[in-house]
């Protein structure tokens, strides 16, 4: 069985599978974007859970005490009821990210406070001591923790950009 569907040159693609021209077509890309939309959500409900642990508490302080945007936080909180605050806000993004099917409206919340979260984190590099690697004075020797821990973030702010703003589409498109 052949699908109907040419190749990206136009031509004739006769020797497809169904299942093939499916994926030929975008549906790898299709893959991707649920998927980068549901890891992030995986992502947020994941580690705003473990924000209600001692390990992930004391784990995290040393970047909170440091910042200048949530360095607050402790000091009302505590190092533990910090922690829980940020564990109900990455709880209730992913929440609002992960039924974004139901209503991009939440999901566009939920993607906008991921964004918002993500650019508090990548403000630790510039915050938090020992970023860069001890005995160095190069910007790109980031030490495994906290630099390189926290670089990830780029990709993660990236994606929930991305949710946002397919959510904002979604949004637009019914209307």
């Amino acid at each position: 069985m052949t699908a109907e569907t040419t190749t990206l040159t136009g031509a004739p693609a006769r020797d497809m599978s169904h299942g093939q021209a499916i994926l030929y077509r975008g549906g790898f890309a299709q893959i991707g974007r649920w998927a980068a939309n549901y890891s992030l959500a995986l992502i947020f409900l994941w580690f705003g859970c473990l924000k209600f642990t001692d390990f992930e508490a004391s784990g995290i302080a040393p970047l909170i005490m440091n910042s200048p945007l949530v360095g607050w936080t402790h000091a009302a909180f505590g190092i533990a009821g910090a922690a829980k605050a940020i564990g109900v806000v990455e709880i209730t993004a992913g929440l609002l990210i992960a039924v974004r099917p139901l209503s991009p409206r939440a999901s566009l919340v939920g993607g906008l406070m991921a964004t918002i979260t993500f650019l508090i984190t990548l403000s630790f590099l510039f915050t938090t001591p020992g970023v860069l690697q001890p005995g160095t004075d190069s910007v790109f020797a980031l030490s495994p923790m906290p630099g390189q821990f926290l670089l990830k973030d780029v990709v993660l702010l990236c994606v929930s950009l991305w949710v946002a703003g397919a959510s904002l589409d979604e949004i637009r498109a019914k209307t």
